[in-house]
């Protein structure tokens, strides 16, 4: 069934992997603005770049070249450092938030598996309580369960023993 919006698929991509960049509108450059369908000022990535190519190859001030691709200064530096370091995969976007669990701790986790252990009828909505009244912390329930089942898995990995 068709709505009879049309969606453009590469904005939706940009979207997806946050690569959209929010203030195409000040792209000044003369490169995105000259009407080529290659250059698009709504990609982010492809903004960075040309402006550290432009800094680089054209040798246009950092200032100059930041203002004409509507970035910061500390834009431009920690774009040069991202490219320097991971090339141009340095230049996309990193997911946003928390990259592990990071509230999980050890002592959480033991204490979790030993709540589980002692009463295996108890819900993980249950576990969780118990551990904000033991921690004070509040965990999501979902959250601990698949802490447990990365830790259960570290565990019978490094356990096994690898027969040919």
């Amino acid at each position: 069934m068709s709505t009879g919006l049309r969606t453009d698929p590469k904005l939706d991509c940009l979207r997806l992997y946050s690569s959209l960049n929010r203030h195409a509108e000040k792209v000044t450059d003369q490169t995105f603005t000259s009407g080529s369908a290659f250059f698009d000022p709504r990609d982010l990535v492809q903004v960075k770049y040309e402006m550290l190519r432009r800094v680089s190859s054209d040798r246009l001030s950092v200032t100059r070249a930041a203002r004409s691709f509507g970035l910061s200064r500390p834009t431009f530096y920690e774009a040069q450092a991202a490219f320097e370091c991971s090339g141009l995969l340095g230049l996309a976007p990193k997911r946003p938030g928390p990259r592990r669990a990071h509230k999980m701790t050890g002592a959480l986790l033991d204490f979790a598996e030993s709540a589980w252990a002692q009463d295996p009828s108890l819900a993980a909505g249950a576990v969780a309580e118990m551990v904000r009244d033991r921690f004070e912390i509040t965990v999501h329930p979902g959250s601990l369960r698949r802490a447990l089942a990365r830790r259960q898995k570290k565990t019978n990995f490094a356990g096994s023993a690898i027969t040919p």
